[in-house]
């Protein structure tokens, strides 16, 4: 490699409003507009374009995927301590929450489609050096998502009683409990609802260190008064599972102040003009929907086969539905090293589809998936070795350490192809393949996950472990699905 042209890869320009990196992607040449003409029964070549060296893509996926990674991570340990601290008042506050996650998820389903759109959108738009599209996009995603998150936050705080009940709360405290953290949770819907369309479209331009830096300090926040608030520290009221609820809004809505500071200050890339208005620009919005509909779909999907597969398994008892919960969120640490990499899965392939070139959409999603599964056997060998100790830092019951030690034997096992899928599904969402995915939700969380879980606990009565067996089916099949749908290469010719 010539030593000027990596320089120039690894130099930082410095602009009016932030940084801006070089990346290999920068080296090429724009393809001639014809993506087509690579052909979708042609095999892909492995071999790179002349001036472009496997270090510098290895080195735009890392500096993309690092901050979104330590981002996860930080997040879901802070979402760990949640659960740890709360987890002292019992396994009926650990039931409580847990009873909160599908419903909040579902109503969080149409903005965050739409935020899939507007990653696409930006990224495409990034590619062809349009400024002016990134940054409308920006605008009418945001008007969107408020749209949007207003109306779902109203309808989730009258309706949280009837969805915790409807979730299979089992006792009236657990249920009294679930619908107050819901109600909270609701009143910040909005704010969180808005930082998500900020931090989707940073990532969209592969900047995902500065939505790192705001979801870091909300974090720091939440943990603090989750202190102050669960046990009623320093003269703070105890406000128990609904103080655990009250310091996670408080920690959004810092996230929201300094992400809109953020934008507000911005690069040419994107920066939110507020004086150029927020008034559909319906041509856009059409755009947003195109990609950000099937993906709804996708997620409406998901929720309903998790809804169902959570009341299969709530339908085993307080302490079973507790150690359920408990290796959730343990699993739900080990999602973050597939999203982390599908951030510069989605975000690289949206830009290389953008200068019109597919292979350098296909090399960076190859060398993107190698990273993450390297990752990948590190988490499962510590699932492996320290399932017992990771387990016990919740709870000091006896049954929910053991039982949930050999669960974190099964979540080790799917580490590879859990990657594998997270990953390739990004590259497909970069591409703005969305309808595909959501086919694939719906044969594999909707029917396979539920359709396992109640024919192992109702039929073959093999209770948690059951349950967990269906996941593991579910996880596998969707990989190989994705992976067939990426290595058919449609997703090239998609237009958006």
């Amino acid at each position: 490699m010539n030593v000027k042209i990596d320089n120039l890869i690894h130099r930082q320009k410095k602009q009016k409003h932030g940084k801006e990196y070089k990346m290999a992607l920068d080296l090429v040449e724009p393809g001639d507009g014809d993506i087509n003409s690579y052909g979708l029964q042609e095999r892909v070549s492995k071999k790179l374009p002349d001036s472009i060296s496997s270090r510098m893509l290895y080195t735009d996926i890392v500096r993309i995927a690092w901050p979104a990674f330590m981002e996860f991570i930080l997040t879901q340990i802070v979402s760990m301590v949640d659960m740890m601290m709360v987890g002292r008042l019992g396994p009926w506050a650990i039931a409580a929450v847990g009873l909160t996650n599908q419903p909040k998820f579902l109503l969080m389903t149409m903005f965050m489609a739409m935020n899939v759109g507007a990653t696409a959108l930006i990224a495409r738009h990034k590619g062809e050096g349009d400024y002016k599209g990134t940054n409308l996009v920006l605008r009418q995603a945001l008007l969107l998502t408020f749209v949007l998150s207003a109306i779902s936050s109203i309808i989730g705080y009258i309706y949280s009683k009837p969805m915790i009940l409807f979730m299979g709360a089992a006792d009236e405290q657990t249920l009294n409990a679930g619908t107050q953290y819901l109600q909270i949770q609701m009143m910040g819907f909005v704010v969180l609802a808005l930082t998500s369309t900020i931090t989707a479209a940073l990532r969209g331009i592969g900047d995902s260190r500065t939505a790192m830096i705001y979801n870091l300090t909300a974090n720091l926040v939440n943990v603090v008064f989750n202190y102050l608030l669960i046990y009623g520290h320093f003269g703070f009221p105890r406000l128990e599972v609904a103080g655990a609820s009250l310091a996670t809004v408080i920690g959004q809505c810092a996230a929201f102040v300094m992400a809109l500071i953020a934008v507000l200050k911005g690069s040419q890339f994107l920066q939110l003009r507020i004086k150029e208005g927020f008034n559909p620009h319906w041509n856009t919005i059409k755009r947003i929907f195109r990609i950000g509909i099937p993906s709804m779909i996708e997620q409406l999907i998901m929720r309903a086969g998790m809804i169902t597969y959570s009341k299969t398994v709530a339908s085993l008892g307080t302490v079973a539905f507790a150690t359920h919960n408990v290796c959730m969120n343990i699993q739900a640490m080990s999602f973050m090293n597939g999203q982390a990499f599908a951030v510069s899965a989605t975000s690289l392939v949206g830009q290389s589809l953008g200068k019109r070139r597919p292979d350098m959409a296909q090399a960076y999603s190859r060398y993107t998936r190698r990273v993450g599964m390297a990752v990948s056997i590190v988490l499962a060998l510590s699932f492996v070795l320290f399932g017992k100790d990771i387990v016990r830092l919740y709870t000091d019951d006896s049954y929910v350490i053991s039982q949930g030690a050999r669960i974190l034997m099964l979540v080790a096992l799917i580490q590879p192809f859990q990657s594998s899928q997270f990953i390739l599904s990004g590259a497909l969402r970069g591409a703005g393949d969305t309808r595909a995915i959501a086919i694939v939700i719906f044969i594999t969380v909707l029917l396979v996950r539920p359709g396992v879980a109640m024919l192992a606990i109702y039929v073959l009565g093999m209770d948690l472990i059951g349950a967990w067996i269906a996941l593991v089916a579910d996880q596998l099949l969707r990989s190989l699905l994705i992976l067939l749908r990426f290595n058919s290469g449609k997703w090239k010719s998609i237009k958006v």
